[in-house]
């Protein structure tokens, strides 16, 4: 799911898109957040979207309610059928290096030292990249570059709730599985989330838990999830919850 800053020029999107031809399996495109996430497979299709988007965008010109430090804002590397961590460890570090010595764009590693969060809060002051300038790209910033397990994406939308309640709330459902932050959508506010325990902590989970505090308008999924956290869902909430068998990263491959 690599995260791109920008979600309104129709046209490099679609530029973007057609580079990763083959290789993708899913785009989500996000207007207020100024933002898209491409779910891609493989090695070489990052390289190709990194370098279409750094050719193409510049922080400069970005404005967006979600926080980024890039253009390529976070390339995650994740292990799915025949292979490893350690596969996609290696594969972390030799993008950050493909993208250091082709752009001389600032890398900070994700998944081993430091977590995504941590880099955001502390970028520049008292975590400095892994690899390359130690000073942001004067158009693409810097890339998070990471390892991890699939995560679920979710943004759970509010209706007549001020942003400082939708903070709170997003604090109050916080926990070590679930990463939130409170954002101002339009005339929505919204609780945007990253499920990284989603066996443990599931869309079902932080919709109800949200629930308890505020009314949620509408929820949505930001790319796929794995079948296996689909199968923990009650069928009967799957279309409240923004949930498919084609949202499905193992429906997405069987049938691009």
């Amino acid at each position: 799911m690599i995260n791109v800053s920008e979600g309104r020029n129709h046209a490099i999107l679609d530029a973007l898109t057609q580079v990763c031809s083959g290789d993708l399996l899913d785009v989500h495109t996000d207007s207020d957040h100024n933002r898209s996430v491409f779910t891609v497979l493989g090695e070489e299709a990052p390289r190709r979207l990194t370098q279409a988007a750094i050719l193409a965008l510049s922080l400069s010109q970005h404005a967006g309610v979600h926080p980024r430090l890039g253009v390529v804002d976070v390339v995650p590397f994740v292990p799915l059928v025949n292979s490893s961590m350690q596969d996609a460890q290696i594969a972390r570090d030799e993008f950050a290096t493909w993208v250091t010595g082709e752009f001389n764009i600032p890398c900070f590693l994700y998944g081993t030292n430091h977590t995504l969060p941590e880099i955001r809060k502390n970028a520049w002051t008292t975590v400095m990249p892994d690899i390359g300038p130690h000073v942001p790209h004067p158009t693409a910033g810097a890339v998070c570059v990471g390892v991890r397990e699939p995560l679920v994406a979710y943004n759970l939308w509010l209706e007549d709730v001020d942003l400082a309640t939708t903070r709170r709330i997003a604090s109050a459902v916080r926990t070590a599985h679930i990463r939130t932050l409170g954002l101002q959508v339009g005339a929505f506010t919204q609780v945007s989330v990253n499920l990284i325990e989603p066996m443990i902590s599931g869309p079902n989970d932080v919709f109800n838990a949200v629930s308890q505090h505020a009314a949620v308008h509408h929820a949505e999924l930001v790319g796929l999830l794995p079948a296996s956290v689909l199968a923990t869902i009650p069928r009967a909430r799957w279309e409240d919850l923004d949930v498919s068998v084609e949202q499905t990263i193992e429906w997405r491959v069987t049938n691009r």
